[in-house]
């Protein structure tokens, strides 16, 4: 089991940053794939950036240049910084882990924390 912990979500104007954290209850260098997933209502969740164990990030379109994926392996942490943010990015943000154990795929997802950007 992985217990995933968001914090960082607010209210920004748009143009603005923020920094979504996400802190794993084990080591995240034992968890495969590491993310952010972001959903609306009415809307599907959607891939926002990945990270693996090995430092190899993947991104959405909407989200290249602006949101950089990153992680601290000694604090069981990844980080989402998302910088010149618009209006469309508001959504709730997902913090998801992915581990192969036993050559079985575990999916692990976050509470969620709510990302608003005004006009």
């Amino acid at each position: 089991q992985v217990q995933l912990v968001e914090s960082g979500g607010g209210l920004v104007q748009a143009g603005g940053s923020l920094r979504l954290s996400c802190t794993a209850s084990r080591s995240i260098s034992t968890i495969t794939v590491m993310g952010w997933y972001r959903q609306t209502p009415g809307n599907q969740r959607d891939m926002v950036a990945t990270i693996t164990s090995s430092g190899g990030t993947n991104y959405a379109d909407s989200v290249k240049g602006r949101f950089t994926i990153s992680k601290d392996n000694a604090k069981n942490t990844v980080y989402l910084q998302m910088n010149s943010l618009k209006p469309e990015d508001t959504a709730v943000y997902y913090c998801n882990a992915q581990r192969v154990q036993f050559g079985s795929w575990n999916n692990y997802w976050g509470q969620g924390t709510q990302v608003t950007v005004s006009s």
